[in-house]
C-alpha cells in the first residue's frame, strides 16, 4: 500500500484501536489438514501461521480461557450443498469423517474446546457460535486460522457486528496467496479489526492473566 494511499484513510479517520476487553476467546478458523495442504487448498503461509499458533493455544489452554475452532462439514450426500460449494465444489469432500476436514494433529482440540461446524466463510454464519461466545460473557475474540482474505476476514467482520472485539494475530494467520493475504490485513486494520502479533498478544494478556508461554518458540520468518 503506497503512503498516499494510506494517508487517505488516516485523513477520514480509518484505523482507530479498539483495544483488549475483559475477557477474551482464542477462534482457530479452518486450520484443517486440507488447509495446511498446498495438494488441496493451502499453500503461501498457511503451514507457517499454523506453527506460529501453537504457543498462542497453550496460553489460551495454561489460562483457561476459552477456545473454539471451526471446519467446513459438509454431507456426504451433498444435500447441504450451498452457492458457496457451486462457486469452490472441491469444498463438498470435507465431511464430517473426511481426515482432511479435521483440525491438523499440531492444534487438535481437547474435551471441552467447542467445534463449531460451518458451510459458509463467517464461524458466525447459521451457527450457534455467538451464543456459545455470549454465554461465555466474553467481549474480545482473538482471530486466527485461514484463510486470511476468505474466512478470517469474514469472521473478523462478524465479530465486529455482533459486538466482540475481534484482534486478528497477524502471524498466526495465513493465505494461499500473499498478496490477498497483506491486503486483507490491511483492510481489516483499517476497518474491522484490531491487528498484533502473537508475542505482542501474549505480553499484553499476560499482564491480566499471569502467565506467559513457557516454550516460546521463535518467530516463522
Amino acid at each position: 500500500m503506497k503512503d498516499s494511499e494510506t494517508a487517505i484513510f488516516r485523513q477520514q479517520g480509518f484505523g482507530q484501536t479498539m483495544g483488549l476487553g475483559e475477557r477474551p476467546a482464542l477462534v482457530l478458523v479452518d486450520f484443517v489438514v486440507a488447509f495446511d495442504d498446498p495438494k488441496m487448498f493451502g499453500g503461501g503461509n498457511i503451514h507457517d501461521a499454523v506453527l506460529q499458533t501453537v504457543d498462542l493455544l497453550k496460553f489460551f489452554r495454561k489460562n483457561q480461557l476459552p477456545i473454539a475452532f471451526t471446519r467446513y462439514v459438509y454431507s456426504e450426500d451433498g444435500s447441504d450443498s450451498n452457492l458457496l460449494t457451486a462457486k469452490i465444489p472441491s469444498l463438498k469432500i470435507l465431511t464430517e469423517n473426511n481426515p482432511a476436514g479435521h483440525v491438523v494433529p499440531e492444534l487438535e482440540p481437547r474435551p471441552g474446546e467447542l467445534v463449531v461446524r460451518k458451510r459458509n466463510a463467517s464461524a458466525f454464519f447459521q451457527t450457534d457460535f455467538s451464543s456459545w461466545l455470549a454465554r461465555q460473557c466474553i467481549d474480545t475474540l482473538v482471530i486466527t486460522g485461514c484463510v486470511t482474505s476468505g474466512c478470517v476476514r469474514a469472521t473478523a467482520v462478524d465479530s465486529l457486528g455482533f459486538g466482540y472485539r475481534p484482534i486478528v494475530v497477524t502471524d498466526c494467520v495465513g493465505d494461499r496467496a500473499l498478496g490477498p493475504h497483506d491486503a486483507s490485513l490491511f483492510d481489516m486494520q483499517q476497518k474491522y479489526a484490531d491487528l498484533m502479533t502473537r508475542d505482542e498478544l501474549i505480553s499484553n494478556l499476560s499482564k491480566t492473566f499471569g502467565h506467559t508461554s513457557a516454550e516460546q518458540r521463535p518467530r516463522v520468518a
